[in-house]
């Protein structure tokens, strides 16, 4: 998961590594249970001389559970974000990868949002505003959204090591 280390430029260190809370997977989990289920009583349904109508209706099934199952899983399992002390890297898909690089100096604004049930599953929204042509980044279903806020506040307006590192104002007084 994340961004292999030989990706990384000189000096810059992986501060947070994450992907999208397991809740992106409860849908998923719940459709796997419903294909099963009806694919299971239409067999049983199928008279016992006609095995060939069980072998369409598992076909069937497969082919659901690929697309509505096992495609969300391999997009959960295969999207990462990762905060470094120099950018935020966003990397997603599965055949074909598509990844964004926001360097923190480009950061003016961190948000988060955290409805009700993103409450009771410790997860939340980043909302970062910068200055790109994108305007706003919305990082969904991030595990713990509060602590990566802190965490890139920190790297942004804070006194540490990143100031130091990467030439932005010492003191921690303000905007990159």
């Amino acid at each position: 998961m994340g961004v292999s280390p030989k990706r990384l430029g000189d000096g810059e260190r992986v501060v947070v590594s994450t992907r999208t809370h397991a809740k992106a997977l409860v849908v998923p989990i719940v459709v796997f249970i419903v294909i099963s289920g009806f694919a299971g009583f239409l067999a049983a349904l199928v008279p016992s001389d006609q095995a060939w109508l069980r072998w369409i209706v598992a076909a069937i099934a497969i082919v659901a559970a690929a697309m509505w199952v096992l495609r969300p899983f391999l997009e959960w399992l295969t999207a990462s974000y990762t905060v470094t002390n120099r950018r935020l890297i966003t990397r997603r898909g599965i055949l074909t990868r598509r990844g964004h690089d926001l360097p923190l100096r480009r950061i003016h604004d961190v948000s988060y949002e955290r409805q009700l049930l993103d409450r009771l599953l410790g997860c939340g929204t980043l909302v970062i505003s910068a200055a790109s042509e994108h305007g706003q980044v919305r990082l969904p279903d991030v595990p713990d959204v509060e602590r990566l806020h802190l965490t890139v506040t920190e790297l942004l307006f804070g006194d540490d090591e990143y100031d130091d590192h990467a030439g932005g104002t010492s003191g921690g007084t303000g905007h990159r």
